[in-house]
């Protein structure tokens, strides 16, 4: 209940009956006494309200298990939606800002590792398969599957074959890697990279969600065959 009409109330009221004005001293009294009253069974006393001390507890428990783990010395095999690190060793950790600027004078290249489904193997023939298309940052290219723990043969593949013709061969072409907000698999591809030989790698932590967030425009693409 909203306790300015019910004080708004008491005020009409009080006049009506006996003629009290806002300023009188016995209005402003009743007034007061009215508001600790309502204060006692709007915040203390009633069943199943949310006290100041529960909302303390809830925010130092929340803020704790949001606190970003400590960066793995491998790769990340399982949960990949859940908090990530601050930091990656060997490239650097972009910015909703820093990001923006980069994009803004073209000189990377923008690599979204967002998973997604692959063609089966084995349709029957005349299945039709439509490939489906993401959102991205604009101009970003989405090599998708690339961020998991463990590649096989064909992923890994797939992984280097397209650094080698995003960057011309060139292993100093910055790239930055991005997915979600919380995202393991952008963090994941990033070490990966690293791994091939790119010496200049920028790891975009919040990724599409950041960049949104920050004004940002997004695209839809289809994954790099």
């Amino acid at each position: 209940m909203n306790r300015g009409l019910i004080c708004n109330w008491l005020y009409v009221e009080m006049k009506k009956r006996h003629g009290w004005q806002a300023d009188s001293p016995i209005f402003i009294t009743a007034l007061v006494v009215s508001r600790i009253v309502l204060s006692f069974f709007l915040i203390a006393g009633t069943p199943g309200s949310i006290h100041a001390a529960d909302v303390a507890i809830s925010s130092t428990s929340s803020e704790a298990a949001a606190q970003p783990p400590a960066e793995p010395h491998g790769y990340r095999t399982d949960h990949y939606r859940s908090p990530v690190p601050l930091t990656l060793k060997g490239a650097r950790v972009l910015s909703d800002g820093e990001a923006m600027k980069i994009w803004s004078a073209k000189s990377a290249i923008f690599i979204d590792v967002y998973p997604h489904p692959p063609k089966p193997p084995n349709l029957p023939a005349g299945t039709l398969w439509r490939e489906t298309s993401h959102q991205t940052i604009e101009d970003a290219v989405w090599l998708p599957n690339v961020g998991y723990g463990v590649l096989s043969q064909a992923s890994d593949a797939y992984f280097r074959r397209n650094l080698e013709t995003l960057t011309h061969g060139d292993k100093a072409k910055q790239l930055v890697f991005f997915c979600l907000k919380n995202c393991w698999m952008s963090w994941n591809a990033a070490k990966r990279a690293l791994s091939y030989g790119y010496t200049n790698i920028d790891w975009y932590r919040d990724g599409t969600d950041g960049w949104q967030e920050a004004g940002g425009m997004v695209d839809n693409v289809r994954p790099l065959p």
